[in-house]
């Protein structure tokens, strides 16, 4: 079997960028849809004594003030915007965190919420 200069060098090309191909798919991760790890401690510290550990707000101050389960269709279908407006500068009785916690942890709550819904 006779190979020419161009058929022989598209084998070798060929044969280094399978390898290397593979080798970035095996070790490639895709996004991870769940919020980071410091976004459900900042949640247990910052609203789950009003929301609740699951987001559903069966807590006394969570039934008292009729707060919505964070699960919810209702809930869940509010942009990612509104619902970082609503973490980061308040909404009623709920205070904002943007001064606690900043804008890029108001943004993993805003994740973390995504995590609860049903």
């Amino acid at each position: 079997m006779d190979l020419s200069i161009t058929q022989t060098m598209k084998l070798i090309v060929l044969g280094l960028a399978v390898p290397v191909l593979v080798a970035v798919l095996l070790t490639w991760a895709p996004p991870r849809a769940s919020a980071a790890p410091d976004a459900a401690a900042d949640y247990k510290a910052k609203c789950a004594s009003c929301h609740g550990a699951d987001g559903k707000g069966a807590t006394s101050v969570g039934k008292a003030m009729k707060l919505r389960d964070l699960g919810s269709a209702e809930v869940q279908a509010q942009s990612d915007d509104i619902l970082f407006e609503i973490i980061s500068k308040g909404k009623g009785k709920m205070p904002g965190y943007e001064k606690s916690l900043g804008a890029d942890k108001c943004k993993e709550q805003v994740a973390h919420i995504r995590t609860l819904k049903q």
